[in-house]
């Protein structure tokens, strides 16, 4: 429980209710969810019959997409308020996904080398210690396991973008959701992943269009970026 941020897990706590809304505070992740559904499943080879995890699941949005394609995915986060309200949809949709309050590192202690395949999509740079995580994110996949990140890079871009415009300006997620300095460069994170046994396969930009209400997966990397990872055997 140290790697964790008292004031991230309140500030997400306080949205729980208000998660699955697809015209509210979050409406922007429900656009996004499938492009980066779309890149998981292709990076891996296919979903159905995977055992996935998803590190920083929230209220299971993600979770939820890759079960229904055919995954066995557990949704794991420090915010219980978001985790039952992941339990109470997922009874209402009838799409079967397991939750558990539980970190990263502890869930790598407990079963470690169990998941084909482990995502931890915008969570890292809500994180005292990255570094962390994404070690934990190492051991919980098998050898030969494919590892998926997410974040913000961090530049003067990301920053107008992300914050000034996003939050400030247009409010398209709700303010104090960011903070530049916790913003990872790709170089920092594939270091990170190296050092913890992960070798980067593919890394890919992300640019959400919010008049479109969708995302594309292409080469600009200067905001939001996938990180596409396997364990080393």
């Amino acid at each position: 429980m140290s790697n964790v941020d008292a004031a991230e897990i309140r500030h997400f706590s306080s949205m729980a209710s208000r998660w699955w809304d697809p015209r509210g505070e979050m409406a922007a992740l429900h656009h996004i969810n499938p492009a980066r559904v779309r890149y998981i499943e292709n990076a891996v080879g296919g979903l159905r019959g995977k055992h996935i995890a998803d590190v920083g699941c929230g209220a299971g949005i993600l979770t939820e997409a890759l079960a229904a394609r055919g995954a066995k995915a557990i949704g794991i986060d420090l915010a219980e308020a978001s985790l039952e309200v992941a339990k109470l949809h997922g009874l209402e949709s009838g799409i079967k996904c397991e939750y558990r309050c539980v970190s990263a590192e502890d869930l790598a202690a407990e079963m470690p080398g169990a998941f084909d395949v482990v995502c931890c999509l915008e969570m890292l740079e809500h994180v005292p210690d990255p570094a962390s995580v994404i070690a934990a994110c190492a051991a919980l996949v098998k050898p030969g396991g494919d590892v998926v990140f997410s974040t913000i890079n961090r530049n003067p871009k990301a920053y107008a973008l992300m914050i000034v415009g996003a939050e400030m300006l247009t409010q398209l997620v709700p303010r104090g959701t960011h903070e530049y300095a916790k913003f990872i460069k790709p170089s920092e994170l594939e270091a990170w992943c190296r050092a913890a046994g992960l070798s980067a396969i593919e890394i890919k930009g992300m640019r959400y269009n919010p008049l479109l209400k969708s995302a594309t997966v292409g080469h600009d990397m200067d905001v939001n970026y996938l990180m596409h990872c396997r364990r080393d055997a």
